[in-house]
């Protein structure tokens, strides 16, 4: 895969740390929304506004819409498994958990990239870098889960167990995705035809479940975060995705969720005054050792630097 060698310029961390923020806003954003409305409305509201904002933004720049039938059902399946099921499960686990619990467990994805990665790909295999750092990952979300995770008991381990089914979720739309560049579809596109096509899905849904006309008007406290949570964390965060996407590769891109707990949690700590936890403190950096082992860059310059060291380290005479 050429997506694997491409690097990340000044350019491009720039253009993740932005996307961090908005990705990590949207806990923030979900935790204000569903305060006064149940999960599918808000998850239904946020990618209804978003489809509607991304195509505006098509058509005013004139890019070409697919006509395929092939590309459209391709759209259905990646906003089913990019939008519709961990947009659901994150919602209705953020019902029980802190934003800032829920934003660190959202930094798994990477971790489960690599398990479906090897089990579904020929050139994404898993090696013992890579493995070791699942393993510690995996540890880190069983430290920040807690002895509850053991027993089995408890709802907060359903809902934190709901967003860790999330990114799983997250975790083979990745590898749907791909194709994308393939068809000759263009990142905004995708990005409008993705979200679209969960709009259109989860209409019917939330109608049934929700009956959103039913519900008290929200204040204006809730229309400001749906409106950040649809245009900030989805459709400008989309184009970001995509952007980055195209310049760095899916393997660099997928770095961003180890930047989205930090703004996270900051987050729910400042704006909804949350409580951070030592073991999620814990966790959080196990997760980031975790996810340091599998990009593999940082021991690669670590061993350089050491080799260059010792390269340069005058040799001293044996001593009489």
């Amino acid at each position: 895969m050429t997506s694997a060698r491409l690097t990340l310029g000044p350019a491009e961390w720039l253009l993740l740390v932005m996307l961090s923020v908005l990705w990590g806003g949207s806990f923030l954003f979900g935790k204000i929304a569903l305060a006064e409305l149940p999960p599918f409305t808000v998850v239904l509201a946020r990618v209804g506004l978003a489809a509607l904002a991304l195509w505006l933004a098509v058509l005013v720049a004139h890019q070409p819409v697919p006509r395929a039938r092939r590309v459209w059902l391709a759209f259905f399946a990646m906003g089913l498994l990019n939008n519709l099921i961990p947009f659901s499960l994150i919602m209705w686990g953020q019902v029980r958990i802190g934003s800032g619990l829920a934003s660190i467990l959202n930094a798994t994805t990477p971790l489960w990239t690599v398990v479906v990665a090897h089990m579904l790909t020929a050139d994404e295999r898993m090696n013992g870098r890579k493995l070791a750092g699942v393993l510690v990952g995996v540890a880190g979300v069983a430290v920040m889960i807690g002895p509850l995770a053991l027993a089995g008991l408890g709802g907060d381990v359903a809902a934190q167990l709901a967003v860790i089914a999330a990114t799983l979720s997250y975790a083979f739309a990745g590898l749907y995705g791909r194709r994308f560049a393939r068809m000759g579809v263009k990142p905004l596109v995708v990005a409008a035809g993705q979200v679209g096509a969960t709009a259109a899905v989860l209409l019917p849904v939330a109608s049934l479940i929700d009956m959103p006309w039913r519900l008290p008007m929200p204040g204006l406290r809730t229309w400001l975060a749906l409106a950040g949570l649809a245009l900030l964390s989805t459709a400008l965060a989309y184009v970001l995705y995509f952007r980055i996407l195209a310049r760095a590769g899916a393997t660099n891109v997928l770095l961003v969720t180890f930047l989205i707990p930090v703004s996270g949690v900051l987050m729910g700590v400042l704006v909804l005054d949350e409580i951070l936890e030592a073991r999620q403190v814990a966790g959080m950096a196990l997760i980031g050792l975790g996810l340091a082992a599998i990009d593999g860059r940082l021991l690669a310059a670590t061993v350089g630097y050491t080799r260059r060291r010792c390269a340069s380290s005058p040799t001293k005479p044996p001593q009489p």
